[in-house]
């Protein structure tokens, strides 16, 4: 069974969500993309990096809703809730939001 079992049960209503429902050829552009991008050497080796953290952190626990985020005090226990919208954890989150770039 998947980590998410309400997967595409419903419909996102958040700003990038609306905007790829009402443009599908966007959506299917971002899907190509992604899917290319997933693929990389290096986005395999960064999952595996955190799906193993995970794994072997003595504090998680299989369905308990956390993931292992890269933060600047290393690999971090958060909410998947959080760590998906995480503002200030890395370089990468702060230029992508418009923050300073450092």
């Amino acid at each position: 069974m998947g980590r998410n079992r309400l997967a595409g049960t419903t419909k996102g209503s958040g700003k990038s969500a609306l905007y790829y429902q009402n443009n599908p050829e966007a959506r299917k552009k971002k899907l190509e993309y992604d899917s290319k991008n997933n693929k990389k050497k290096s986005s395999i080796l960064y999952r595996t990096k955190l799906n193993k953290a995970n794994r072997e952190n003595p504090n998680s626990k299989v369905g308990d809703g956390k993931d292992v985020s890269h933060t600047s005090k290393g690999l971090v226990l958060k909410t998947q809730k959080s760590n998906r919208g995480s503002k200030s954890d890395s370089h990468g989150d702060r230029r992508a939001r418009g923050g300073k770039k450092k």
